[in-house]
């Protein structure tokens, strides 16, 4: 699990950059929250948990770890989408925001339930 995190958070990484390179060159930086968000959410956060669950092996076989998985990359694609839109004007991308927001916390607290229990020295 701790791979593919780690695979996965470059992908996050890569767009982050690029987000950062076009408002460098347009000189508009209206995306700032997203480019922000997208580095330490996919690229840091997720290279993290990756890393830890390669020290871990027992905290990365579980269910738990599948979960933080899959809801971290379900939810941040719906939040920084949904709040691009919303940099952008469209009024009704909040509830996008708030659901992929409140899914990160979700996910965020199955990570910390799975280090807590499955994390021995």
């Amino acid at each position: 699990m701790g791979v593919k995190f780690i695979k996965i958070s470059v992908c996050y990484f890569v767009i982050g950059v690029c987000i950062g390179m076009y408002m460098s060159m347009t000189e508009n930086f209206n995306f700032t929250p997203v480019h922000v968000h997208i580095n330490l959410l996919g690229w840091t956060a997720m290279t993290l948990a990756g890393l830890i669950y390669v020290a871990f092996p027992s905290a990365a076989d579980t269910t738990l770890a599948k979960v933080h998985f899959w809801i971290h990359n379900i939810a941040l694609p719906i939040m920084m989408i949904g709040l691009a839109l919303l940099i952008s004007g469209v009024g009704s991308a909040g509830p996008a925001v708030a659901a992929g927001g409140t899914l990160m916390v979700l996910g965020v607290i199955i990570f910390a339930i799975n280090i807590l229990k499955n994390v021995r020295s």
